[in-house]
């Protein structure tokens, strides 16, 4: 079922490059793979199982030990279905495209590669698919977004393959220090291959930190992030926030964290300060923001910041192993949650410039009055992600601070303050947008078509439900967010 997860959207997008489909036939051509991909993803859910489920092995590469290997834990399988609904809500986002099926096909095939990032146990095939994402969200911006957008997808595809590079170099030198070549995900995690004394574990385990450092992205790794997100599409962006930031603090647990654990416990400290670095630094350049895209695109390096916090605490050798446990589960419900919340809000924004084309706050006001729906959506959206209580943003976070308090509780004081400075800038982004006087050139301004607000509720529901019970994917992540052994290097 997992092969079948990534190649339905891969063979969407080979239909819709070759088929002379129109743009709603391509619409719905990526949006129904993606939902076949959930599809498949939820099946092998409800089979449930312990450790990696669903595992299949096919040879590719033989002489080097590279064999097509997925399979899933209660942590992947999550980031998989979360990403496999996101796709299938951006897919069917109603957008006025040229060139819609050329737009579809590359979407389907973001999905299938991104999917497959996810389900793969072989360190190659992660790379390819690593890759592979770049390529499709390199034509999603440069081609189909707007303003600078060709520069932004130059910047953000050159800055992330260099990163992809280094992760490249990591990954070779773990499959070389294996008693037998390999490039088995579960055989690397069993038995790691470096212990942490030596230069040689620790500048592998930096590149692999600025490799995924910059997917993430981390402060100061995160320039590429704004010009990408403004002038992308709406629903491009909802992907790129959503499912590809999530590659880079995947990357981090499943390799440095789960591969190399020894030496992620000496770099811990330094790790973590970069975390909360980022989610001040996030929460402050997001806060001085008056184009809407670009606030919400700080959001997310604040957001990521969490994430990364609650892994470096995940990774250390301090604390109790249930602080770090705490943190670890929360660090992978907060990539959960942020994909929902975060997307949802790229695609209220792509709302508002389908309407107005303009992204300036100051130039709105009022909104509420003429778009009671979308007005709606924005602030739910908005206090799932300052992490109001009730709500998904919450349940993550309050794991983070909690296992961090008892690791590294001076870091975790300080990061609350990225809490309070992320609800004052979306309270600001409100009232800006939503509330005050309409002004007179946005009086012809229309609320959420039908399909517009049906995609933003399902998502919402799920924040919602995430954060009133979130027992269901607490379950799921917990039976693989395991803390590793420290030692256990050779």
């Amino acid at each position: 079922m997992l092969t079948l997860a990534v190649l339905v959207p891969l063979a969407a997008a080979l239909l819709l490059a070759l088929a002379p489909l129109g743009a709603a036939a391509a619409r719905w051509t990526a949006t129904g793979s993606a939902v076949l991909s959930l599809l498949a993803l939820v099946s092998v859910w409800a089979g449930g199982g312990e450790g990696f489920r669903a595992v299949t092995e096919v040879p590719w590469i033989p002489t080097l030990g590279i064999a097509w290997r997925v399979g899933v834990d209660g942590m992947s399988l999550a980031l998989a279905l979360m990403s496999a609904l996101l796709f299938a809500a951006s897919a069917a986002w109603p957008m006025q495209l040229e060139g819609a099926r050329a737009y579809y096909a590359w979407m389907a095939f973001l999905t299938g590669v991104s999917i497959g990032l996810f389900v793969t146990l072989d360190l190659i095939v992660f790379y390819v698919f690593f890759d592979l994402s770049l390529v499709g969200m390199y034509f999603l911006i440069g081609r189909w977004g707007h303003g600078e957008a060709q520069h932004a997808a130059l910047k953000f595809f050159v800055y992330t393959l260099a990163g992809s590079l280094l992760i490249l170099i990591g990954i070779i030198v773990l499959a070389l220090n294996m008693p037998e070549l390999t490039f088995d995900m579960r055989a690397i995690i069993d038995s790691p291959p470096l212990a942490a004394a030596g230069a040689l574990p620790g500048l592998v385990f930096l590149a692999f930190v600025i490799g995924f450092g910059i997917k993430t992205p981390v402060f100061p790794f995160h320039t590429w992030l704004p010009p990408a997100h403004v002038d992308a599409p709406g629903p491009a962006s909802a992907i790129l926030a959503g499912v590809l930031l999530k590659m880079g603090t995947y990357g981090l647990i499943r390799i440095p964290l789960q591969m190399m654990p020894e030496t992620f416990a000496r770099w811990a400290l330094p790790l973590a300060i970069l975390g909360v670095i980022s989610i001040l630094w996030g929460s402050i350049v997001a806060f001085a923001q008056e184009n809407l895209k670009r606030r919400i695109a700080y959001t997310s390096v604040n957001h990521m910041g969490y994430t990364v916090l609650g892994i470096a605490v995940a990774g250390s050798a301090l604390g109790s192993e249930t602080a770090r446990q705490l943190a670890l589960t929360g660090a992978v419900v907060e990539m959960v949650a942020h994909g929902l919340i975060t997307g949802a809000l790229f695609l209220i924004a792509g709302a508002i410039w389908a309407r107005a084309e303009d992204y300036h706050l100051p130039n709105f006001g009022g909104l509420a009055g003429t778009a009671p729906r979308l007005t709606g959506a924005a602030t739910l959206a908005a206090f799932a992600s300052l992490g109001l209580p009730g709500l998904a943003g919450f349940v993550a976070e309050l794991h983070i601070f909690l296992g961090a308090f008892g690791v590294y509780p001076w870091l975790a004081a300080i990061g609350l303050l990225g809490i309070l400075i992320t609800a004052a800038l979306f309270l600001r982004m409100l009232r800006q947008a939503f509330f005050g006087d309409l002004p007179y050139e946005r009086r012809g301004f229309t609320d959420l078509t039908t399909a517009e607000a049906a995609i933003l509720a399902l998502l919402l529901a799920l924040v919602v439900l995430i954060g009133i019970w979130p027992a269901w994917l607490l379950a799921l992540i917990d039976a693989a967010a395991v803390i590793p052994a420290i030692g256990a290097g050779g």
